[in-house]
């Protein structure tokens, strides 16, 4: 019952809203697409827990399988991290300057991936705040137009009529604005994550590769 009469608020609402509600629900609509797909794309396909990853490719690394790591970065599908530890692996016979140049590119690969869309979530945003504000004053210049050309007896009604089209313009492009904003700040900290840890064992895998060769260089000169 208290769900049905939630609803019938919300529809009466929005009918009430004017012309201006349009373009809001639009911009609502485009924002949640948004965020189910960066959802998806951060939180499930390029997601991997870095530090038991790392660990795994660690103990390959130690044990001279540089195969069996790469077999590991190709089993974690579209993971990011996993994609730029691969380029570094498979540069690990060469020096140092081409193993880092490796990571780094395939680093710079993976941030407009991990970004990609997140900017117009702070735009939608902004232009729902907006939208909601140009409905207020819509509502209010069309009420007060009544107000004036009207029937004093008729007077209160059309202005209550008018200010509630504007406050209801007003709250759905705020509540619009507010779910943007928080799902832009949660998709974003989760992307800078993902950066930060590429970077982090980006420089890890470096330190195991140049110890992995030291090692061998090391070896090779005792048996000699």
């Amino acid at each position: 019952m208290e769900s049905s009469s939630f609803l019938h608020n919300i529809v009466s609402g929005f009918q009430t809203g004017g012309t201006w509600m349009v373009p809001i629900a639009i911009a609502l609509g485009i924002s949640i697409a948004i965020t189910i797909e960066r959802f998806m794309r951060l939180y499930i396909q390029y997601n991997v827990d870095g530090t038991s990853f790392m660990f795994e490719v660690q103990k390959y690394i130690l044990a001279n399988d540089l195969d069996g790591a790469i077999r590991l970065c190709n089993g974690a599908g579209k993971a990011a991290l996993p994609k730029v530890i691969k380029s570094g692996l498979q540069r690990a016979s060469r020096d140092e300057q081409q193993i880092q140049n490796a990571i780094d590119a395939s680093s710079l690969e993976m941030i407009p991936k991990l970004e990609r869309r997140l900017p117009y979530l702070a735009l939608i945003a902004n232009i729902a705040t907006l939208l909601g504000l140009l409905g207020t004053i819509s509502g209010l210049i069309r009420s007060f137009a009544a107000v004036a050309a009207g029937d004093p007896a008729q007077r209160q009604a059309i202005l209550a009529a008018g200010i509630s089209e504007a406050m209801n313009a007003t709250a759905f492009g705020l509540v619009t604005a507010i779910f943007t904003m928080v799902a832009h700040s949660i998709l974003s900290t989760r992307a800078t994550k993902i950066l930060e840890e590429i970077d982090e064992f980006g420089v890890k895998l470096l330190d195991l590769l140049s110890a992995r060769k030291y090692r061998h260089t090391s070896e090779k000169a005792g048996q000699e």
